[in-house]
């Protein structure tokens, strides 16, 4: 069966989006330091990746404009705006977590959460994620968009892998198996 992976990076205290909803502070201690390819050894396993308006809309119009960023996956955008889909980009009403139960069980590689909070916190209340890889930032933002926001929910989770890079943690936890 398909896994349903969490890949985001959030600030030290726990924001993926500053206050404005922006993502410019996504970046290492030092600015003239490589940063390790991350994503690019993520991506090879997966062919789906699911994100909200917000996420889509930011990417359309502020990170790539141009371009869509994923051409070789299927992308469902979880939208109230109907909007017409393609191919390969399908904007869907269906909640998130009715979505990624039939997707896991259809043939194909995993599947990538791309954002925002809102479907995250979906998927988590239902316990819809089988890994979680988050880089923690070293910048603290104070406010903004939270990654895990307050909903009285327990996940034990087991540290699977971690690398540091130019002051960015990225962390790869599963949810612990019950004894």
């Amino acid at each position: 069966m398909r896994k349903v992976i969490l890949f985001i990076a959030m600030s030290l205290d726990g924001y993926i989006a500053d206050q404005h909803g922006n993502v410019d502070w996504l970046a290492g201690q030092d600015i003239d330091k490589e940063n390790i390819d991350t994503y690019s050894e993520f991506i090879q396993n997966i062919d789906t990746v699911i994100m909200g308006w917000k996420t889509y809309h930011q990417i359309v119009t502020e990170l790539s404009p141009d371009q869509w960023v994923y051409p070789h996956l299927k992308s469902y955008i979880v939208t109230h705006h109907p909007k017409h889909s393609t191919s390969h980009i399908i904007f869907t009403q269906e909640n998130p977590q009715d979505l990624v139960s039939h997707l896991k069980q259809d043939d194909g590689k995993d599947i990538w959460i791309c954002g925002g909070a809102q479907i995250i916190q979906s998927l988590l209340k239902n316990h819809l994620i089988d890994e979680y890889h988050i880089t923690v930032i070293p910048t603290l933002l104070g406010s903004g968009i939270r990654l895990f926001q307050d909903n009285n929910l327990t996940i034990p989770l087991e540290l699977m892998n971690y690398r540091e890079n130019n002051g960015m943690m990225k962390l790869i936890y599963i949810p612990r198996k019950e004894c």
